[in-house]
């Protein structure tokens, strides 16, 4: 049998799964050492509500908030989310992984993963935390896991 020339077509579709290949191998977004993750806040609900960090890993959280209503992004251990649960504190900032979510904005806080173990992640304006605004976080020990 003789070969036949590949065509077009199936140049274009190798070409393609390359591409994609590639692409999915490619460490997230760095700066400096720090990773981003986007967290989209859609219907009262961090999108993506569960992630998996490595110990030690400093990530740039880019929060876009795509509700008609303010929110927050508080991260931090139970004592934490307990605390923001009862105060009173009209708006974050100055503390790492809390951060104040107006309206159709975007964000961004950073925060460094010091601890193995599981962290949440909640909206703590009035009555959103209850309703289940929340998520968490995983630090892992291997440095294979990556966000």
């Amino acid at each position: 049998m003789k070969a036949r020339p590949a065509s077009g077509i199936t140049v274009g579709v190798a070409a393609l799964v390359a591409v994609v290949m590639l692409l999915g191998t490619l460490p997230p977004q760095r700066a400096s050492g720090t990773e981003t993750v986007a967290i989209t806040i859609r219907h009262s609900r961090f999108v993506p509500a569960h992630l998996t960090v490595r110990r030690g890993a400093t990530i740039r959280f880019v929060i876009t908030n795509t509700d008609p209503i303010d929110h927050e992004f508080i991260l931090g251990d139970e004592a934490v989310q307990r605390r923001h649960e009862a105060g009173a504190e009209p708006s974050h900032g100055e503390v790492p992984g809390e951060v104040s979510t107006p309206a159709g904005e975007t964000v961004g806080t950073t925060y460094t993963f010091s601890e193995p173990g599981r962290l949440l992640i909640g909206c703590h304006a009035p009555g959103h935390y209850a309703y289940g605004m929340r998520g968490w976080v995983w630090v892992v020990l291997r440095s294979h896991t990556r966000v």
